[in-house]
């Protein structure tokens, strides 16, 4: 058989699957007579909002769902043969031909294993021929694919050494390194920042060219799945209601739920947009200021200790009535510095002042007593909440930590937070399993906000959500802020959630502060060569404003263990010269509160952080 008449067949056939969740009076539909085709070396983005049904398709497609739910009719067509009438077919083709990769990556791994042990496991129990040696070669092939720095190394290291970004790499690479004929990817690309998920869609089209493998690509931003795809099927309800190649569906959409979609997707540059800025009285006395801070965590190789540098150089301030965002790559040490700016360790160097106060310097018993006033509101709207524990318990638990009024007032305080974010009374006594994973994070937010703090620190807490849920939280976020005039620091790859809500922006590579800028300066006028990478990468409809082509970053970034002399960027740079090489630029002022570290930026006067 010819490969062009290969590739008309359809490796996956689904026709009229429904599942529905089985309950004690009526069950709900989640999937209604869902049917398309995939063949390899094509690509399928499934878009729609959170409850449209994705995961459940995805699950049910990997032979994955359990009670409640059940499928009822349809079929599920590999190869011509009906994984649902053969389930021991179905399982047996789990992990090797049909290979599945979600987008939360926590807890995938065997954390008593390395990394590389693990991926190396996977490959022999699935192909044992392959000798221990190969196996190697090719994860760490792999792992430097999705761009691992210091692949070699980190093949070593345990998951708790990863960021949350090299995590979800490594989850794919488990994925891939089977060579599966069909990838089902579940939200891959939601929780990495733009220039890794980027990189990521350019492997999976390389994979899918290379090896004919069909990708159904799973997604919750409409722009990453025009990008990534030859087609885009739109799920509403748990039904198709579109299914067009990507041009087509975003200039001329057919059914209203995509046209709203549309609608609602936020722009970087479009004209007219409402730009956020909040005006800054000069000798206002900052909230927190960061100095010269730097921390590094011991590691451990074949080679014996060494040191990763997750944090060095930074600086900033951030002032009453901000919204102060800190974007970056995956692995520049955004994580590092929100434990630092908490308290939850303490820097190697430089300080912290939280209201005029060291944080680096407190005592255990002041900075709890600090913890009343900043808190944090974590990324993982499962893993960050306790499963036993009742809706109000989880509420009234920092009240009681910091002994704040009876038993009455505690449960009135923390009704009141829950109606403050959208949460009904009557979920009081619920635990939050029932809960949807926006509703998570209205509780998170309730439960930070319940100690009244005059800072929260938002670390990655919008990227496990859909597009519509964003904008919600979003809007919550804006009232509550109005309402009780929080300070917050937004940590996040989106820079298109930065661009909605942030007045200041702090721009990290490899753990330094690169660039800081007022928003639309830093989007429209961006100081550092990275800056305009990570804008270029951006996922949008727009005309982009920066080419990828002349912005996106070849190679990978130095390692955090050995980094080069002078500036870390400078090998990837496309502007670099010699003076890069030998000497690391310090934040220097490009006027009116912007500020970047680049040796471009000399004809203005070293300036102060703002």
């Amino acid at each position: 058989m010819s490969l062009d008449m290969a590739q008309t067949q359809s490796l996956l056939s689904v026709r009229n699957l429904s599942v529905v969740v089985e309950g004690q009076g009526a069950d709900r539909t989640v999937l209604d007579g869902v049917s398309f085709d995939l063949a390899p070396r094509r690509i399928l983005s499934v878009i729609g909002e959170s409850g449209s049904g994705k995961t459940v398709l995805a699950r049910a497609l990997a032979s994955w769902l359990s009670a409640p739910l059940k499928i009822t009719s349809g079929e599920i067509l590999f190869e011509g043969r009906d994984l649902i009438r053969d389930p021991s077919h179905a399982r047996s083709l789990a992990g090797r031909e049909i290979a599945y990769v979600g987008g939360n990556p926590a807890g995938a791994l065997d954390p008593t294993m390395t990394v590389g042990a693990q991926l190396v496991e996977k490959l022999r129990a699935v192909r044992p021929d392959i000798s221990s040696r190969d196996a190697q070669e090719k994860a760490i092939r792999l792992l430097e694919a999705v761009k691992i720095p210091a692949a070699e190394r980190r093949f070593h290291e345990y998951p708790f050494q990863y960021s949350g970004g090299m995590m979800q790499r490594a989850m794919i690479v488990d994925a891939l390194i089977s060579d599966p004929a069909l990838l089902i990817a579940d939200n891959i690309t939601q929780p990495l920042d733009v220039t890794v998920a980027a990189q990521i869609l350019k492997l999976m089209r390389e994979l899918n060219e290379d090896f004919s493998t069909a990708v159904l690509f799973i997604c919750s931003s409409l722009p990453v799945a025009c990008d990534a795809a030859d087609e885009v099927m739109v799920l509403h309800a748990g039904r198709v209601v579109e299914r067009q190649a990507p041009q087509a569906l975003v200039s001329g959409p057919e059914h209203n739920y995509t046209r709203g979609l549309i609608e609602e997707l936020p722009t970087l540059w479009a004209e007219g947009r409402k730009e956020i800025s909040r005006p800054q009285d000069r000798d206002q006395q900052a909230i927190m200021s960061v100095r010269g801070v730097a921390k590094h965590y011991e590691t451990r190789g074949k080679s014996g200790k060494a040191l990763v540098q997750a944090v060095r150089n930074v600086e900033f301030d951030v002032f009453p009535g901000d919204n102060f965002g800190i974007v970056g790559e995956s692995g520049c040490g955004k994580s590092s510095l929100m434990r630092l700016l908490t308290g939850l360790e303490r820097p190697d160097a430089g300080s912290i002042f939280f209201e005029d106060e060291n944080v680096g310097q407190a005592s255990p018993k002041r900075l709890r007593e600090l913890r009343r006033k900043f808190q944090l509101v974590l990324q993982d709207p499962y893993g960050s909440l306790p499963p036993q524990s009742s809706i109000g318990a989880i509420l009234e638990e920092p009240l009681k930590i910091h002994k704040l009024g009876n038993r009455a007032e505690r449960r009135d305080r923390a009704r009141a937070a829950m109606s403050e974010v959208g949460l009904h009374e009557s979920l009081y006594d619920s635990l939050p399993t029932g809960l949807s994973a926006g509703q998570r994070q209205r509780l998170n937010v309730a439960r930070a906000m319940v100690l009244e703090p005059r800072l929260l620190i938002m670390d990655e807490t919008l990227s496990a959500l859909d597009q519509t849920e964003q904008g919600k939280l979003l809007n919550l976020f804006e009232r509550l802020q109005a309402q009780h005039g929080f300070t917050y620091i937004f940590i996040s790859h989106d820079l298109t959630m930065v661009r909605q809500v942030c007045s200041r922006i702090a721009v990290m590579y490899l753990g330094e502060t690169v660039e800081v800028a007022p928003n639309e300066r830093l989007f429209f006028d961006p100081g550092h060569p990275y800056s305009r990478a990570l804008l270029s990468a951006a996922p949008t409809l727009e005309e982009r404003r920066y080419r990828p082509e002349d912005c996106l970053m070849e190679g990978e970034p130095p390692s955090p263990i050995n980094l080069p002399q002078g500036c870390a960027f400078a090998g990837r740079c496309p502007h670099a010269f010699d003076r890069c090489r030998v000497e690391n630029p310090r934040l220097t002022s490009r006027g009116n509160q912007a500020l970047a570290a680049c040796f471009l930026n000399e004809d203005h006067p070293q300036g102060e952080p703002q």
